[in-house]
């Protein structure tokens, strides 16, 4: 498989750097690359609400020694914390949402080892790879990230139409992704992020042209290229089920990530509220009730927000 096309990185400066050092201390030296994608990749300020970050980490006893962490981490990968750092020079806090998974897993999530989209539908995304501890770990995750792009189109080309344009191919294989977890944003978030990033789309569909399969074919260069498929029927309705099957698991196992976050994520209910706003432009109150006991009324909470139309 050829090379991982370039995605710029953010800018480095002290707060990020003395971040990443504390980081890689509080996962005792266990943390072998760091990845950084999503609002704050795009934009290129990493000052611009959450920076995600996503550790990738030898294994998790390392990185956390024996105990519940470790567990919860190998039992429903990925654990997420919340970390922050000042910037001694602008008076600003760089803050971050930290996502830990060992590279074992995240090559395994990135290709068709898993059958939920949560990893392979989220790094078919533009990824930068911020740290590696050497040039074999760098291109380990360089190939769980091509992986990723063609686990996503190999199970996505069934159920979309057989010739269009690169950008039209993302945008529905990305909307089959986004699909599967309990999401926020506005709907047109795939076709958005498949127009800003058509170069890159289509630099990764012509590297993968020919693992894809179901007779693809790809013609011309650029966000321009069109591609064809060729999928038999049979193919087309066993991946239209098997989305159907991904969605009801993703979302189960999104709610089961937020649950185990409140244990992880310092703030936990807050960040859950901001990030509902952030995205709905909706006032989201925690109740009381909910803070005391969140194992017991957070079922009640979630039910409500996805009534409202908070949740999809």
């Amino acid at each position: 498989m050829s090379a991982y096309p370039a995605v710029a990185g953010p800018v480095r400066d002290a707060a990020l750097d003395s971040l990443l050092e504390e980081l890689q201390r509080r996962h005792r030296g266990a943390v072998c690359a760091v990845l950084v994608y999503g609002s704050c990749l795009r934009s290129g300020d990493i000052y611009d609400g959450l920076l995600d970050l996503y550790l990738l980490c030898d294994s998790y006893r390392a990185a956390y020694g024996p105990g519940p962490l470790a567990a919860a981490n190998w039992l429903l990968p990925p654990n997420v914390f919340y970390a922050e750092q000042a910037d001694p020079e602008s008076a600003r806090t760089l803050r971050a949402k930290v996502t830990v998974i060992s590279l074992r897993d995240f090559r395994r999530g990135c290709s068709g080892a898993w059958f939920e989209s949560y990893l392979w539908g989220r790094f078919a995304q533009p990824t930068h790879i911020l740290d590696a501890r050497d040039g074999a770990t760098r291109a380990e995750a360089e190939h769980a990230l091509l992986t990723a792009a063609g686990t996503l189109l190999r199970r996505a080309l069934p159920t979309l139409p057989e010739e269009g344009t690169v950008t039209a191919l993302w945008e529905g294989a990305l909307d089959l992704s986004y699909a599967t977890e309990l999401r926020t944003e506005r709907s047109g978030r795939a076709g958005e992020l498949a127009r800003a990033s058509g170069s890159f789309y289509a630099a990764v569909t012509r590297l993968i042209e020919g693992e894809i399969g179901a007779g693809f074919s790809l013609e011309g260069d650029g966000p321009d290229a069109r591609y064809s498929s060729r999928p038999d029927a049979f193919a087309a309705r066993a991946a239209r089920a098997a989305w159907l099957l991904r969605r009801v698991q993703g979302k189960l196992l999104s709610i089961a990530r937020l649950v185990k976050a409140l244990f992880t994520f310092e703030g936990g209910l807050d960040y859950i509220a901001w990030k509902l706003e952030r995205h709905s432009g909706e006032e989201i109150v925690i109740p009381d009730r909910v803070r005391r006991a969140p194992l017991i009324h957070l079922w009640g909470f979630f039910w409500g927000l996805y009534r409202r139309g908070i949740f999809r």
